[in-house]
């Protein structure tokens, strides 16, 4: 197989549309008559809703459909749905598009108006009549496990919402033979992905035909059609979602909300399409909040840093009704929390915790930052405690032998040290030690930081994740075909939200078919036309599947565009060579047919140049379920200074070195990379949802959600590893959420280094400057 294009640099096919401004995004999508929609928000975390009154909003010019959450609950089917439960007998609370009876979080929606525009919906709104009872809320962890704490759902005990527990070997030996036992305790402030752009949908409800048609900025379109059918009582063909250009997911776009079925509902009660897009400050109330947890760890180990045991008890902080995504982010989290590192016994509890915040769901990383940020904290502890280079902890207890079987997941393949050293060359060669002793000697506090991470990416074994608890399938379906001028199409269910998911599927296929990649165009976003993808687009599953996927049918077209070319040439398929779109004798290079001809035969001329046993077209298609997950690792190296006058941290360089099996494209994944460590850096320094004594969102603007700018991010320089994964076509793996799973720990070990003198230890994200003074001030400083 020729091509050369897996592992070439090739500019990103959408950059043009995108630079040039023919990109369409879900706020141009225009149908005729469309309205616009506005929804009312509760002002309160808790309360009643005694009285909600429309008369007015519906009487405002310009209003075509006002409904309330007893309105649409009369249409709806069933609740909001959730795919992934832990176990089905987990109590899982009852929520609508719109709250009925209740607000159980600042920001729940109470009403939506379908105007002639925005401006319009929003003044509607203002008329909306709504008379609350205000109740207690629990917003903290500790307040919500109280035992008189206020109920979020009254007829349950408490506020716990399921408990489950990952665990293999036995714990309790470990520990009562271990020589050193360490205990700590970590807390992850509440935070979110903030992509360019906001949450949208055009839904048009048609009233004769029945059909739901639905643009949406979402990453998981056939997942969507799916349950708009089943929220809405439709069958699956009367639904069709389309999805235009999207500014950024982040695993934001993953989730079913509500908003998206008010829209439906306001276009049905309206007879036009409606248009809801939510606007920067409800966004911050109305999009999945992520990351909070508490985790309570202690490992087991012997004197000479072999970690035999480790147990603990995570409380996932989730918000008052359930995301799409349920309690897996927190139960992700326990899954992979012994990351690269071969420990025999393992045990955690996972407690999931309701409180009066926006729903817990989908966010870049899932729940493996978390995870992470815990075994690099403690590996290194164990090096202090011990006396021992941490790095020497982490080569002791590394994983050797594949495939391994980790307490929950097989990892496939890995070489964890070679990875190491591959980052610490690159500490080398950049010349941090002599200019943190430089530093240093002129009284700078400066540091450098490590985290090594594995990332189970790849997710789609269909059967392993149902039985996981998904509640829907993993695999990919692709379509390739050669038209009659010799050109390629790729059909695939995997959806373009910025990181270049197009273009690597068009460099797989022009590289399986040996065809010039301007030759390849790639087509998704519909899913009347698109192959059905499982679970979409997130996970780090794109290239790993979806690259599969398209390599095996372009695989086995290439194979049938050879056997047309051999009964054209009169020679023997085995004989042949394919080069840029044409087919050749070896060693006889006049003996030629190109794509264009052997397409023009298999389309419009068959007779007497097509075999007799072949079929007309050239298309093939591929389903993938691959047998197992993937295994993705790397190491990342920060270096830092900290001005212990004021508590800031300023990162000064930021090095990576990563492994996601055969590299598609390096500058696709290195922008993968780089992406991912500013949201690493974002998480660890700056960003923190916060909320009041009562509950009231602090937190509804870039005013006071920080995000780090070009001024802060430091150089990132990137360093390559291949172990492809042996089990998957090409041996794909996956890159798009490995930059933001090891740059917390990392950070917060190159701040500890800085701080060294003062014995800081850090253990809760984001490092805030006043948490830093009073940590350093609690050391002996200043």
């Amino acid at each position: 197989m020729g091509g050369g294009l897996i592992g070439a640099r090739v500019s990103r096919a959408e950059d043009v549309r995108m630079l040039t401004g023919r990109a369409v995004y879900i706020d141009d999508i225009r149908p005729p008559g469309v309205l616009e929609a506005a929804v009312l928000r509760s002002p309160h975390p808790h309360a009643r809703i005694v009285r909600v009154d429309t008369a007015a909003a519906a009487a405002h010019p310009g209003v075509f459909a006002v409904v309330t959450g007893a309105d649409v609950r009369s249409v709806v089917r069933r609740p909001q749905p959730v795919v992934w439960r832990l176990s089905p007998d987990a109590p899982q609370p009852v929520a609508y598009p719109l709250a009925v009876g209740k607000v159980l979080y600042p920001g729940h929606g109470v009403a939506a108006v379908a105007a002639v525009d925005r401006a319009t919906a929003e003044d509607a709104l203002e008329l909306v009549e709504v008379e609350y009872a205000p109740l207690a809320a629990v917003t903290t962890l500790e307040q919500a496990l109280a035992p008189d704490a206020p109920r979020l759902h009254e007829d349950w005990p408490d506020n716990v919402a399921g408990r489950t527990v990952v665990a293999q070997g036995d714990v309790g030996a470990a520990f009562a033979a271990a020589d050193v036992v360490l205990r700590e305790s970590f807390r992850f402030a509440r935070q979110m992905g903030t992509p360019l752009e906001t949450r949208g949908v055009v839904a048009t409800w048609d009233p004769f035909t029945a059909r739901l048609d639905v643009w949406l900025n979402t990453q998981a379109p056939h997942l969507a059609r799916e349950l708009f059918a089943e929220v809405l009582g439709l069958s699956v063909d009367k639904v069709r979602v389309r999805v235009p250009d999207i500014g950024g997911g982040f695993g934001n776009k993953f989730d079913f909300y509500g908003d998206e079925v008010v829209a439906a509902v306001l276009s049905r009660a309206a007879g036009r399409p409606v248009k809801l897009v939510e606007d920067r400050r409800e966004s911050f109330v109305a999009t999945v909040h992520s990351r909070e947890q508490h985790i309570d760890v202690e490992i087991a180990a012997r004197a000479d840093g072999t970690i035999t045991g480790l147990r603990g008890t995570l409380h996932g902080v989730l918000g008052a009704n359930f995301s799409t995504v349920g309690v897996s982010p927190c139960w992700t989290a326990a899954a992979v929390m012994t990351g690269p590192y071969a420990i025999p016994a393992y045990e955690m509890n996972v407690v999931a915790v309701l409180t009066n915040k926006t729903p817990y769901g989908s966010y870049r990383g899932y729940g493996l930052p978390k995870a992470n940020f815990v075994h690099e904290h403690m590996v290194e502890a164990l090096a202090r405690r011990l006396g021992l280079d941490p790095h020497d902890v982490r080569r002791r207890n590394f994983v050797t032998e594949f495939p391994y079987q980790s307490p929950v997941f097989v990892y496939d393949s890995g070489r964890y040290a070679e990875c190491l050293d591959l980052c610490l060359d690159a500490v080398r060669q950049a010349g941090w030690a002599d200019f943190v002793a430089e530093a240093r000697a002129g009284g700078a506090h400066v540091g450098v930081g490590y985290s090594f991470q594995n990332e189970v990416a790849g997710f789609a074994p269909s059967r392993i994740v149902n039985l996981a608890g998904l509640d829907h399938s993993g695999f990919d379906e692709a379509v390739v075909r050669i038209d009659s001028t010799g050109h390629v199409t790729v059909h695939t269910g995997q959806t373009s939200m910025g990181q270049g998911i197009h273009t690597a599927l068009a460099q797989v296929a022009a590289h399986a078919l040996d065809v010039p990649l301007d030759h390849v165009s790639v087509v998704a976003g519909d899913t009347d036309s698109s192959p059905y993808t499982g679970y979409g687009t997130a996970a780090s599953r794109a290239a790993a599947v979806g690259g599969a996927a398209v390599l095996n049918a372009a695989t086995r077209l290439r194979a049938k565009v050879l056997r047309i070319a051999a009964h054209i040439l009169e020679a023997s398929p085995a004989d042949l060579v394919i080069a840029d779109g044409v087919v050749s004798v070896a060693g006889a290079p006049g003996s030629a047919v190109s794509f264009a001809a052997i397409g023009d035969a298999a389309y419009r001329r068959p007779a007497g140049v097509l075999p007799e046993d072949e079929e007309p077209t050239l298309h093939e298609r591929e389903v993938y379920d691959p047998v197992n997950v993937v295994t993705a690792f790397g190491c990342t190296a920060v270096l830092a200074s900290v001005d212990v006058e004021t508590g800031v941290v300023n990162l000064l360089g930021y090095l990576i070195a990563h492994d996601c099996g055969t590299v598609i494209n390096p500058m696709i994944v290195e922008g993968q990379l780089a992406g991912g460590a500013v949201q690493a850096i974002g998480g660890a320094l700056y960003e923190r949802l916060a909320y009041g004594p009562s509950g009231e969102a602090l937190t509804r603007s870039f005013a006071e959600y920080l995000l780090p700018t070009a001024a802060v991010v430091p150089p990132i320089g990137i360093s390559h590893l291949e172990t492809p994964a042996e089990h998957v076509p090409g041996g794909f793996k996956g890159a798009g959420e490995a930059g933001v799973i090891g740059g917390g720990a990392a950070i917060a070990h190159a701040v500890e280094d800085a701080l060294a003198e003062f014995g800081v230890r850090i253990t809760g994200l984001p490092i805030t400057p006043p948490d830093l003074l009073a940590a350093i001030r609690a050391g002996g400083g200043r």
